[in-house]
This record gives structure tokens, C-alpha cells and sequence, in this order.
């Protein structure tokens, strides 16, 4: 049997038609309070071993094909859950990596009411990035029926240095 299928040609230069993306972004400065402290133990080889802090910045980039009824991309005003997670995980509190060799320390201090600790699978501008990223996913999937993903989320620690996770 033989199928006849058609082939389209494309005129030199020409690009087939691609579907739109629309992209809005949404950003919480380093005036929102996020300060935090870090230890990234594994860093044996620099300062950053030691107990360091920043105000955290973030950066989201969220996508879609088609806008809502109000011809949006994401309702800002629907992220109200998003920030207060980030206040919780990243205001005043101590991020300290689950295989930290010192974990029994800082679970101390967090008992004693010295530190609120956080226990992420790994510590760092890059994993805080992706750890932020899983959590701010699911909820744009969840919120929207899965019209709207999240694209990418960048955390700045200060002007100088910040870290892009994307999927």
C-alpha cells in the first residue's frame, strides 16, 4: 500500500508557523524581607562553608499559549499563596543542606528557639533556585488547569550574583 502525503514547502527564509507564547513575570526585590542564612558545607574550599546570609530576590517567568478571560497570562493578585511560602522558607530563617554533617547542631539551635531551620535536599543559590521552582510549578499548574506553566525562576542574592533554574 502506498500512502501519498503531501509535502509542504517552505520558501527560502521561511519559518513554518510557530504557536505563541505569552510570558509575564512576576518578581519579589530584595526589599521583601527574605533575608536568610545559608551554610553550604560542601564548599570546603571557600568562605561560603560559613554561616552567610542575603536578602533573597526572585525572579518568575511564567508562560502560557492562551490568556484567561481577562486576556492574562497569570493573575498576580492569585500569587498571594506563593509569597507568603516564600516568606515562610525564606524570612529569617536558616537553610542547612539534609546531608549536612552538622544537621544535629542546627536541629539543636532550631529547638533551642536560636534558628528557624529549613532542611532542603541541598543547599545554594542553584538549589534554592530549583527547590523554589518545583514548589511554584505545581501551584501555577494546579491554579490553572495547566494552562499556564512556570518557565523559569531566578534568585538573586545581591546585584552581583544569582542563579537561573529552568525545565
Amino acid at each position: 500500500m502506498t500512502l501519498s502525503v503531501p509535502l509542504t514547502s517552505l520558501s527560502p527564509g521561511s519559518h513554518p508557523a510557530a504557536r505563541e507564547i505569552y510570558r509575564s513575570t512576576k518578581t519579589y526585590d530584595h526589599n521583601e524581607g527574605l533575608s536568610c542564612c545559608f551554610r553550604q558545607w560542601r564548599a570546603t574550599h571557600s568562605h561560603c562553608r560559613l554561616i552567610h546570609g542575603y536578602a533573597l530576590a526572585f525572579r518568575f517567568v511564567f508562560a502560557t499559549h492562551e490568556l484567561d478571560e481577562r486576556n492574562w497570562c497569570l493573575d498576580f493578585g492569585g500569587l498571594k499563596p506563593v509569597k507568603a511560602w516564600l516568606k515562610h522558607m525564606f524570612d529569617h530563617t536558616m537553610l542547612v543542606a539534609e546531608d549536612d554533617p552538622e544537621l544535629a547542631r542546627f536541629e539543636e539551635m532550631h529547638r533551642d528557639g536560636l534558628i528557624d531551620l529549613r532542611i532542603l535536599p541541598s543547599v545554594g543559590c542553584e538549589a534554592t533556585a530549583r527547590h523554589v521552582f518545583d514548589h511554584v510549578a505545581d501551584f501555577a499548574q494546579r491554579e490553572t488547569g495547566g494552562r499556564v506553566w512556570l518557565e523559569s525562576v531566578e534568585v538573586k542574592e545581591h546585584s552581583g550574583n544569582s542563579a537561573i533554574y529552568s525545565r
